[in-house]
C-alpha cells in the first residue's frame, strides 16, 4: 500500500491535483482511497459529481457512531472518498477533528476492509498543527508532496511544510518527496519555484501548466481525467500519477 500526503496552501489547487491524480490512478486499475483533511470538506467534490459527501465528524455528531458505509463513498471513477470534516464553526479545533477521523477509520479497519493500493491524503497546509501534521507523524503517509505556485505566500507555506516534514523525518516518519508546481502563470514563476526548491533542498518533481480544461471540468463537477480524458491536461495528471507510483521526478 503506497501512502502519499499532499500538502499545500489553501486555494493553490491541491484538491484539484489530488482528485485528478486519484482518478488517473483508479483508471490504471488500482484501488485508490482519497482522504480529505480540510474542514471545508471539498477535497472529493469533483469525484462525486460536484456534491459534498457526509463527513466523518458530521456523521459522528449526528449519529453518535458510524459504519464504514456511512463514511466511505465510491465515486463514478472508482475512487473511494472520505472527508474528515471539521468542528462546528467557532467551536472546537479542526486539527483535532482530523485526528478523530483518522482514529475512526482505523477503529473500523478501513484499510484492511478496502485494501487500497494507494492512499492519498489531501491536507491543508496553511498551518501544520498537531492534527494537520497527523499524516506526517502518525505513520499514515510514507511520503509528502507539496503543491505550490510561484506566489510568495504559496512558497512561504511550502517552506513551512517542508520544515515540518524534515523535522518529523528525523524520527523515521514520512519523507519529503518534492514540490509539484501548479502554475498560475505569474512573472518568472518557474525561476521563483526553482529558487525556493533549492532553498528547501528538495526537487520540483512535476510542473502542471495552467489549463482552462480544469475549470471546465470542475463546472461539471468532474475531474479533467473523467470529463476530458483525451486533452493534454489529462495527460499531465496521468503522467504525474505514474510518477508518484514509480518514483523519480519529471525530466
Amino acid at each position: 500500500m503506497k501512502k502519499i500526503a499532499i500538502y499545500g496552501k489553501g486555494g493553490i489547487g491541491k484538491s484539484t491535483t489530488v482528485s485528478n491524480v486519484a482518478a488517473a490512478m483508479a483508471a490504471l486499475g488500482l484501488t485508490v482511497l482519497q482522504v480529505g483533511c480540510d474542514p471545508k470538506a471539498d477535497s472529493t467534490r469533483t469525484l462525486t459529481g460536484g456534491e459534498n459527501i457526509a463527513t466523518v465528524l458530521d456523521t459522528l455528531r449526528q449519529n453518535g457512531d458510524a459504519a464504514l458505509d456511512d463514511l466511505v463513498v465510491k465515486s463514478s471513477t472508482g475512487v473511494l472518498c472520505v472527508e474528515s470534516g471539521g468542528p462546528v464553526p467557532g467551536v472546537g479545533c479542526a486539527g483535532r477533528g482530523i485526528i478523530t477521523a483518522f482514529e475512526k477509520l482505523e477503529e473500523l479497519d478501513a484499510y484492511e476492509v478496502y485494501k487500497p493500493d494507494v492512499v492519498l491524503y489531501d491536507v491543508l497546509g496553511d498551518v501544520v498543527c498537531g492534527g494537520f501534521a497527523m499524516p506526517i507523524r502518525g505513520g499514515y503517509a510514507d511520503e509528502v508532496c507539496i503543491v505550490t505556485s510561484g506566489e510568495m505566500m504559496a512558497l512561504y507555506a511550502a517552506a513551512n511544510i517542508a520544515h515540518a516534514v524534515k523535522s518529523f523525518g528525523k524520527r523515521g516518519y514520512a519523507s519529503l518527496r518534492g514540490l509539484i508546481l501548479n502554475a498560475k502563470n505569474i512573472a518568472d514563476e518557474q525561476e521563483l519555484v526553482d529558487k525556493a526548491a533549492a532553498e528547501i533542498q528538495t526537487p520540483v518533481i512535476y510542473r502542471l501548466p495552467r489549463d482552462p480544461f480544469v475549470q471546465q471540468a470542475e463546472a461539471q463537477g468532474k475531474t479533467v481525467v473523467e470529463a476530458f480524458p483525451a486533452c493534454p491536461m489529462a495527460a499531465h495528471y496521468q503522467s504525474l500519477a505514474k510518477l508518484l507510483l514509480e518514483g523519480g521526478e519529471m525530466r
